[in-house]
């Protein structure tokens, strides 16, 4: 059995690093809420750790695992380490080393340091039931035309291209169709402000990255969206969030800032998507391109 005083000093090494960089007490709390509150897995952790320990805010060790919960499902190394970490210690609930020990090796998986180091007082268990919060998303129902925008109704011929193309680059056709309806609302002729262009609103550069010679062309335009869905699903290990907030800003930017960036256009933007598109986590292509920073190394290890 894992004793708590075997663990506390490397938890405490893992939670000081994991902390936010703080402003003042009551608006850098408002901030964390409103980010926690956007599904950012950084922020719901700060959160959740603050619950955990009644810091600034009433202690709630329910809360606290909820928001562990989302975060952790999103594959935030941080999260799932302290979901573990209250499994192991049966706070808030039942003491499972079990669970905790499957809770370790995900963390550890994803290159969290101390989490790896826990594992060597724990082993994980074949066939072990996780907290019913971290299951996959069910996949969705098939989206209707008049389900997805008004737009569609007119465009089955554009559906049906996606249905053909995404299945070759292993992108669900659904997260696809519903970048289309935000991004040009299934106007292949559509250009934006930045000089976006066509159903999936490629910039030139993006364009010439994944070999499209004509942006307003349906099928090469939608082949070039697929191409560079299927690379970022592949950089941010199936976050759907990371997915698409680098789509509309780039994935430089996610890196930056560690998640989705704090403009407003792409916060609104990572909204509208997902409000159409509800899977959190997709399976990816790891053959594709090494995984970005923040899903590999840097969850544990955050200033």
């Amino acid at each position: 059995m894992m004793r708590l005083v075997q663990l506390a000093a490397v938890t405490a090494l893992s939670l000081g690093a994991a902390s936010f960089a703080k402003a003042s007490p009551d608006a850098y709390l408002a901030d964390l809420e409103a980010a926690a509150g956007q599904g950012e897995p950084k922020a719901m952790t700060e959160l959740a750790r603050r619950y955990e320990n009644a810091e600034d805010v009433p202690g709630d060790l329910q809360k606290a695992r909820e928001l562990y919960c989302r975060a952790a499902k999103q594959g935030y190394a941080e999260a799932q380490f302290q979901l573990g970490w209250m499994y192991a210690n049966g706070r808030g609930v039942e003491h499972d080393d079990a669970v905790a020990a499957a809770l370790f090796e995900m963390a550890a998986n994803r290159g969290h340091e101390y989490a790896a180091k826990l594992l060597r007082y724990v082993h994980p268990q074949p066939d072990t039931k996780l907290p019913s919060c971290l299951t996959p998303d069910p996949a969705p129902a098939p989206l209707a035309l008049d389900d997805v925008a008004p737009a569609l109704r007119g465009n089955a011929d554009v559906k049906r291209l996606v249905y053909r193309l995404a299945p070759r680059y292993r992108v669900d056709p659904q997260l696809a169709l519903a970048v289309i309806v935000v991004e040009s609302d299934f106007n292949s002729s559509a250009i934006s402000p930045k000089n976006a262009q066509g159903l999936m609103q490629l910039v030139p550069k993006t364009a010439v990255r994944f070999g499209v010679k004509s942006a307003f062309d349906p099928t090469e335009n939608v082949k070039g969206g697929l191409a560079y869905l299927r690379w970022l699903l592949a950089y941010f290990q199936g976050d759907v969030r990371l997915v698409v907030a680098a789509y509309n800003a780039g994935e430089q930017a996610v890196d930056k800032h560690h998640g989705v960036p704090p403009y407003p256009e792409t916060r609104d933007y990572v909204r509208k998507v997902t409000s159409i598109y509800t899977r959190t986590n997709l399976p990816f292509d790891s053959g594709v391109v090494d995984p970005s920073p923040i899903v590999r190394g840097m969850a544990g290890s955050q200033p």
